[in-house]
């Protein structure tokens, strides 16, 4: 294991050049304290978990001190905001420090979010506060924990700086990891600007650093985009099999990587309303709960278009295409696993749809079913869990049909538990729960992140002593208003 100072950094992105990002120094945090660090994300760059614990960890990831080797830069792009597109963005308040490459041969993108202004930061003061940096941390490692693509967090870090923003707050830095930092929108600025040489030579560094197996394609620049297209499919089926809404699927937010990217004003479903929308500032719901497949179909065209002067557009399309079955298929199979499932049946879709409207009925909480229906035998769960539905003839009809289909996988009801277990989360980030352990940490009080952030580390597994973090949320804990200046 290494320590701080013992990291290599091999910054490929500030080697393209002046055209691509802008060198800037971040602007440090006063008084400067550690809030959490995940010690599964110091793993992947080789660092000893005690390395939280110096006085120079906090420096580093509060913009007091910076690596010799590093070359911090604000990348530059562009992106569809709300269908709308915007033709300047860019890294207004975060900055990418440079690259890691681990023992193994990996590249970890360190990027500062929260570092001060940058030539991109428009009229924004480039800060970020607390509440919005312990969101995006409990997020990231959480979704990573359930088998949900993201980025990483690292650590968060506060301070006595103060932050405006419908209120005063407290400024704070998050240290965000990830093989990549290029979005949708990066493709789309060069695209628009009409700087096809320099899109040329962004596509060629992705595919090299990330995609390289498309190299051996005839045509690999197709080739990355049908790539890129598969590995978002993976990710929103896994959003909608989980219950996770994003809020904010701009193009801008959208990594190359298909990994779940620039967290804001997220929500996990409570009880199950497929109409759910969890940014407050979405009055028309564009970005609601079952609007992220058709968002992401969209994005994934205005992908498309930054890419015709070197894709023939009905490639594009062919591939496009591809999308929603790729979509379905891999949806379908969560799904299946979430009920037990190990093989498929035909009639596997209209269950799972079967189920999903009663649950809209009867605001069934989402994640709570499908623990409990694993972890005691079929026919004493179905009793139970009859409870929370309003159509009772409807749900007898549905756990008919379910106790006949779980027959035809011939296992024993203790290796059903099992499996069921393993797919279904226990504790999983409630808004109410992020927002109680913000609140103490906005009063100094650090512990109940941390707890937190230890227990949605292991969300599959019993924990036993933490079973109020896997208690049904409280009536006020399901309204709160989130907005993207969180």
């Amino acid at each position: 294991m290494k320590t701080l100072t013992e990291l290599n950094f091999d910054n490929r992105f500030a080697r393209l050049g002046d055209v691509f990002s802008t060198e800037v120094m971040p602007q440090p945090l006063a008084e400067p304290q550690l809030v959490v660090a995940s010690e599964a994300a110091m793993t992947l760059l080789d660092l000893n978990p005690a390395e939280a614990d110096t006085p120079l960890f906090a420096e580093l990831f509060s913009g007091h001190k910076l690596w010799s080797t590093a070359e911090p830069r604000a990348m530059v792009y562009s992106g569809h905001q709300f269908g709308a597109y915007n033709p300047q963005l860019g890294d207004g308040r975060g900055l990418l420090l440079g690259e890691v490459i681990n023992d193994a041969g990996d590249y970890w993108d360190l990027h500062l979010k929260g570092a001060g202004k940058t030539p991109y930061s428009r009229m924004g003061d480039g800060r970020a506060v607390l509440r919005s940096s312990i969101r995006e941390f409990l997020a990231s490692e959480h979704l990573h924990a359930l088998g949900i693509p993201s980025s990483r967090a690292l650590c968060v870090t506060s301070s006595q700086t103060p932050v405006y923003r419908e209120r005063q707050e407290r400024g704070a830095m998050l240290l965000r990891l990830a093989p990549s930092h290029v979005r949708f929108g990066h493709f789309e600025f060069f695209y628009y600007t009409r700087q096809h040489d320099a899109l040329r030579q962004l596509l060629d560094h992705v595919i090299a650093c990330h995609f390289p197996d498309c190299l051996e394609h005839p045509e690999p620049y197709r080739s990355f985009f049908r790539q890129v297209l598969e590995r978002t499919a993976g990710m929103i089926a896994r959003w909608q099999a989980y219950g996770f809404c994003h809020g904010v699927m701009n193009t801008d937010n959208m990594s190359i990587l298909g990994i779940t990217f620039d967290f804001g004003p997220y929500a996990f479903l409570d009880d199950f309303d497929a109409r759910f929308i969890c940014n407050h500032s979405d009055d028309t719901g564009r970005y609601s709960f079952e609007n992220q497949v058709p968002i992401a179909h969209w994005n994934l065209a205005a992908l498309a278009q930054a890419l015709t002067p070197f894709v023939e557009v009905g490639a594009l399309r062919e591939s496009m295409d591809l999308f929603l079955p790729l979509y379905e298929a891999q949806w379908l199979a969560l799904m299946r696993g979430r009920l037990g499932f190990v093989q498929a049946d035909d009639g596997d879709q209209v269950l799972i749809q079967d189920l999903l409207k009663l649950m809209q009925g009867s605001a069934v909480d989402y994640t709570r079913f499908f623990r409990e229906l694993g972890d005691s035998p079929a026919e004493q769960a179905l009793s139970r869990l009859r409870e929370d539905f309003v159509d009772l003839q409807g749900f007898d009809r549905w756990a008919q049909a379910y106790r006949q289909r779980s027959e035809c996988e011939g296992t024993d009801q203790a290796a059903r538990q099992t499996r069921m277990q393993a797919a279904n989360p226990k504790y999983i980030l409630r808004n109410y729960l992020a927002q109680q352990a913000i609140e103490a940490a906005e009063q100094g009080d650090y512990e109940p992140v941390r707890e937190l952030h230890a227990v949605l580390s292991r969300p599959f597994d019993e924990q036993p002593g933490m079973e109020r973090y896997a208690q049904r949320p409280p009536e006020w804990g399901k309204h709160l208003e989130i907005s993207c200046s969180s």
